[in-house]
């Protein structure tokens, strides 16, 4: 186990990607112990091996075909008639684009680099500085995993077991909260600095604005309708959603052409491969971990300081927040879940309520130190420093652990939507 962790930590502090790191300290654990090395081969074709998973293209590929497609535009124009007038103008219009966004998506990177670089131009537009764009922007792609669709949720489901459906329910009621925190942050902010707001638009505006993005609307509530309906399951709904886009960028709004598909699909595979490597690579980590009886070992830890569910939950707040600081977001759910899972259900916490928990702390590492993808999509779409962007998010991060402490201490916000829908 030494070796073993030596080498995981060693290769993840000379930047190799993280599926190398879990399978090469996975490879050397395996032979210097003697196991047969076809463990390697079984463990890493049966860990993406499964249905559910392919919801994951889909989703990618839905996301891909709305931020090239036209749908983005629309959508944050629809928002900008309705809530830019408000005290903080675009940053409520850059909030709620997010959530709707979430709802079409699922992934945090795809939020901030497309709609991202659409609520960059605009607010740097009308004068809103960087620090407040960026932190705004980067804060509110963290509510995408949460809101469903998601593709976090759809890795936690598969590693846990649970029901895909009462998971993505589960994420809308704690997913407005983020946003209505960040609302908060966004009022107080811009009240300080004095921002400009929008003239308030007519009726009329908002009515033609509504008609352009009103199709785009209808996706996220065929999404969850058809969930909650039971006409499709959520991996179905992931290629509901990618027709339903195609349809959209290709024949409604028609600013896709066929010659765009190609490059449209290579992008999607690509990040397809990264996601199911990360998950292949992580299925012979955790067989390694599962050997070793390490969920077991932390799980006697964790009961020798305390055996209140409380403390528990708060502790793997902790752990999870370090983690995911670190750590790229489907690696952390596939090695966390089967370690603190086990423990959480003994203290008699929902899969479902600790799925929500975990991928929202794991959405705050998103944009912390020192790995925050999110952030460095944002300094990259930018040309700002990542670390003075990491210093403007603080006063949402602040924000999103008061909300991240409320649901976990409180599991009927998440279990509520999915104990109604049964």
């Amino acid at each position: 186990m030494t070796v073993f962790l030596l080498t995981f930590f060693g290769l993840m502090l000379i930047g190799t990607p993280i599926c190398f790191c879990m399978l090469g300290s996975s490879i050397c654990y395996i032979f210097i112990n003697d196991i047969s090395a076809r463990v390697i081969v079984e463990k890493f074709c049966s860990g993406p091996n499964s249905f559910t998973l392919l919801a994951i293209p889909f989703f990618i590929l839905a996301a891909n075909l709305m931020n090239n497609g036209g749908v983005t535009d629309r959508m944050f124009n629809l928002c900008r008639k309705w809530v830019g007038h408000f005290t903080g103008g675009l940053g409520h219009v850059n909030v709620l684009a997010s959530v709707i966004f979430a709802g079409m998506s699922g992934a945090a990177v795809a939020d901030a680099g497309g709609l991202g670089q659409l609520e960059l131009k605009a607010m740097r537009d009308a004068h809103f500085d960087d620090d407040f764009t960026l932190a705004v922007t980067g804060a509110s792609s963290t509510i995408g995993p949460v809101i469903p669709p998601s593709i976090p949720a759809v890795v936690y489901a598969v590693s846990a077991g649970c029901s895909i459906g009462g998971l993505f329910i589960a994420g809308i009621v704690p997913g407005l909260l983020m946003a209505a925190s960040m609302c908060i942050i966004v009022y107080i902010w811009a009240k300080i600095k004095n921002y400009e707001k929008d003239p308030k638009a007519t009726w009329k505006e908002r009515l033609v604005a509504t008609k352009r993005g009103f199709l785009s609307l209808l996706t996220p509530a065929i999404i969850i309708g058809g969930i909650w309906s039971g006409k499709f399951t959520p991996t179905e709904a992931a290629v509901v959603a990618s027709l339903y886009a195609a349809v959209l960028s290709f024949g409604v709004y028609r600013e896709l052409h066929w010659k765009d598909l190609k490059p449209l699909l290579l992008n999607t595979a690509e990040q397809t491969i990264v996601s199911l490597c990360i998950i292949a690579s992580s299925a012979v980590f955790g067989w390694v971990l599962t050997y070793e009886r390490i969920p077991q070992q932390v799980s006697r830890w964790f009961l020798s300081l305390s055996d209140s569910p409380v403390v528990f939950i708060l502790l793997s707040m902790g752990i999870l927040l370090i983690v995911g600081c670190f750590m790229e977001t489907i690696a952390a759910i596939t090695i966390m879940t089967p370690v603190l899972l086990p423990i959480a259900t003994s203290m008699g916490y929902s899969p479902v309520h600790f799925g929500v928990v975990m991928i929202l702390t794991l959405m705050i590492g998103l944009i912390t130190p020192p790995v925050g993808l999110v952030t460095y999509t944002l300094a990259n779409i930018s040309g700002v420093p990542f670390t003075r962007i990491s210093k403007a998010t603080i006063p949402f991060l602040l924000a999103l652990i008061a909300v991240l402490i409320l649901i976990a201490l409180v599991p009927q916000i998440s279990l509520f939507l999915p104990g109604l829908v049964g």
